[in-house]
């Protein structure tokens, strides 16, 4: 196997596991924002809200990744 090709294998490989993760991370982006707008505002953290949030938004994300693609 030459560079070019291995490259090429690897590239195509990244990019599948980008695009099957996509919901997955996105989900996690708007959980964490969401968890922190939540729990800045009833006082119980920033941080922990954060925390909580990615978690969800991650399980969310997964969840909608299996379901959809299952179609």
């Amino acid at each position: 196997m030459t560079k070019r090709m291995v490259a090429t294998i690897a590239g195509l490989g990244l990019l599948a596991t980008t695009m099957t993760a996509c919901s997955t991370l996105v989900g996690a982006g708007v959980g964490a924002g969401t968890g922190a707008a939540i729990g800045a505002g009833t006082g119980y953290g920033a941080g922990k809200g954060a925390l909580i949030g990615t978690g969800v938004g991650v399980a969310a994300g997964a969840i909608y990744d299996i379901t959809k693609h299952n179609r």
